[in-house]
Formats: structure tokens, sequence, C-alpha cells
């Protein structure tokens, strides 16, 4: 995501990108305060208490131009594990296609992770999770995206990326 803001803001890639690896939450609270990082790129509604409390400070958005979450595997596992992976996809689509339906799970959520009830209501309102392969235009996309910042030498088949099981 580094890459894609730099992009947005027309930053030199080659230059303009000195990358400070802080691992985690914790660690980019460690390294935004004592300065020797300058700015951290995290999901929105996970670093707003952050933000509330002033710990950080919230600069902007930066959208991926793809989906957050894919499901991926080696090769070599899909040939030998097709049926855990396949059971692991069935509790994955199950719980997720039923998240929403969870009684007061807004509620839930706000409370177990220190977050704001509106926070989380807006948050349960803007995500959406598939239950169905990723698309091909997206992939090619995707795929358009890091070959233009030189992050992949170069792109692959949708068939050759995605299966269905």
């Amino acid at each position: 995501m580094s890459y894609i803001n730099a992009q947005n803001n027309n930053w030199d890639i080659e230059t303009d990108l000195d990358f400070t690896i802080v691992k985690n939450l914790e660690g980019a609270i460690q390294h935004l305060t004592n300065g020797s990082a300058d700015y951290f790129l995290w999901e929105k509604f996970t670093t707003k208490p952050l933000v509330d409390n002033h710990t950080f400070r919230r600069l902007g958005d930066c959208p991926s131009p793809w989906p957050c979450f894919v499901i991926a595997v080696r090769e070599e596992f899909l040939k030998v594990h097709t049926n855990h992976l396949k059971t692991i996809l069935n509790i994955i689509n199950t719980t997720t296609s039923l998240f929403k339906d969870i009684p007061s799970i807004d509620i839930t959520i706000a409370n177990r992770y220190n977050q704001q009830l509106d926070d989380v209501k807006q948050w349960l309102n803007l995500t959406h999770w598939s239950q169905d392969n990723i698309e091909k235009d997206t992939i090619e996309h995707v795929q358009n995206q890091l070959l233009a910042l030189d992050i992949i030498p170069e792109e692959w088949e949708y068939s050759d990326l995605v299966t269905t099981l």
C-alpha cells in the first residue's frame, strides 16, 4: 500500500520511499511516537481508537485497489489438502454470510475491540464478504497496478492464479 500511496501522491518510488519495518500496530505506536517512522498505513477502523485518543493523527484515506482479504495457498498444499481447504472455506463462507445477522454483533465488536458503536456500525455497513472466487477483472486490475509499480515482473493468466474447488 505504500507504493499505491506514493503513486497517488506523485512521489518518486525510488527516492521518496524509505521503509521502516514496524511489524504490527504496537510497533507502529512505538515507531511513530519516538519519531523513527513518519507514517503508517493500516485499516482506518482498527486505528480509530488511537486517533480518538491522539496517539495517531489520521492524515487521510488510501483505499486499496484490490480486495482486503483473499485466501491464498501454495499449489503443493492445494494438491495434498484439498478437502481440508474445502472445509476451511466452508466455515469461513458460512460464518461471513451470517455474521451481520448475529444479534448485537455491533455491540460485541465495539466492546471487544474498544471501538465506538457508531464506528462499528459504519464498518459493518461498508464491509462485504464474498463467498465467490475473486473475479477475473479484479485479478487483471491488481496485476496491472503491480506491474505499473514494478512489484511483479509479469502478468499471469487468471486460470493459473484462481482455482474453483
